[in-house]
């Protein structure tokens, strides 16, 4: 695959990273043809941005400390348009966005969300909330669902839904681990199939 340019993504991220982790093996194992310009973070000793650092990527931390929620978008939309971002990519990124930042990155914001939208989804569903909800409902299936990311919180189209089994004997922590393995297998592949869009 030839590109004018290097598809180049970003990565917001405020917890660990896992699945920033999966991005970045994909990439290292040639199965991801783009460039990941930076990870950003409101976090300043998030997982993510430590495994970022040891990949040698550049890496952002932003002080959210005094700032409006407009402010602080304001200052991250102006970081990844001087890089020169094609995709922003959100992975255990734990801040609602600003319609303002939404509007400034119109289909160029994906998120995966732990469950099949749109049930599980909002703004209390996050985390291990989003299993045991699963659980307690006594749902047979859950997944992963990755979508674009528009002003409201969990619904914006749907780019791919994966769905896994839900096993009688399931803790939260057991489905958060089978859900978050179709998560590493699947973001990077959308991510390839929106970089040769």
């Amino acid at each position: 695959m030839y590109y004018k340019h290097m598809f180049r993504i970003a990565v917001l991220a405020s917890t660990r990273g896992t699945d920033l982790q999966a991005i970045i093996d994909a990439i290292k194992k040639g199965t991801l043809h783009v460039e990941l310009a930076c990870v950003v973070s409101n976090k300043k000793n998030c997982y993510a941005l430590e495994r970022a650092r040891e990949q040698g990527l550049t890496t952002y931390f932003i002080d959210p400390n005094g700032k409006t929620r407009e402010e602080f978008d304001a200052e991250m939309a102006e970081i990844l348009e001087k890089e020169k971002v094609d995709l922003i990519v959100l992975v255990g990124y734990m801040r609602i966005l600003t319609p303002a930042f939404v509007q400034r990155f119109p289909k160029k914001i994906i998120n995966v969300h732990p469950a099949l939208l749109p049930k599980y989804g909002g703004k209390e569903f996050y985390g291990s909330n989003v299993h045991e909800a699963v659980l307690q409902s006594g749902d047979t299936e859950s997944g992963m669902t990755i979508h674009y990311v528009n002003e409201g919180i969990d619904t914006g189209d749907i780019i791919k839904q994966v769905r896994c089994p839900v096993m009688p004997n399931d803790t939260p922590e057991t489905l958060k681990n089978r859900v978050q393995a179709l998560e590493k297998e699947w973001y990077p592949k959308v991510i390839a199939e929106l970089a040769e869009q």
